[in-house]
């Protein structure tokens, strides 16, 4: 079971993804999403072996099995353990549809390496560092070959 700080007021899980402006998320949660403390829980998952740092987020079994349905692809990103930052999250934004994020999850089961992990984490940290949101990777910059 991965773990997260909730952040949202409801009490159920919800079965739709948050967006950035979603209603349901605290006052407090904000201030958490944007430092990204909401996921700072996982590094016991981390530690445990469960997760790495670096891989395609983990996903609400809710999702898995409605993107398994619509994807065929998509079971091709657990070939990779689930990690706390990807390429998906430092070269997506949180409102990237579910079709992007898997064509970059995809991309870094393709391309995984420890030069690529090490480039993910280190843009990961410029985007905490820097309080920006991950908009995304500009053009000139160049993380991995894109086919």
């Amino acid at each position: 079971m991965m773990m997260k700080r909730t952040t949202l007021y409801c009490l159920e899980e919800p079965q739709s993804p948050t967006a950035e402006d979603d209603p349901r998320i605290a006052n407090i949660g904000k201030w958490m999403r944007k430092a990204r403390f909401d996921e700072l829980p996982q590094l016991f998952n981390v530690l445990k072996g469960e997760m790495s740092l670096i891989g395609p987020r983990p996903e609400r079994p809710y999702f898995v099995e409605k993107f398994k349905k619509t994807n065929p692809n998509y079971t091709y990103r657990f070939m990779v353990k689930p990690g706390m930052t990807g390429l998906a999250q430092i070269m997506g934004k949180y409102t990237s549809t579910p079709e992007d994020k898997l064509r970059f999850d995809l991309m870094y089961v393709q391309n995984y390496s420890l030069l690529l992990d090490i480039k993910i984490l280190f843009r990961t940290f410029y985007i905490l560092f820097k309080r920006e949101s991950s908009n995304g990777v500009k053009k000139k910059e160049k993380i991995i070959k894109q086919e």
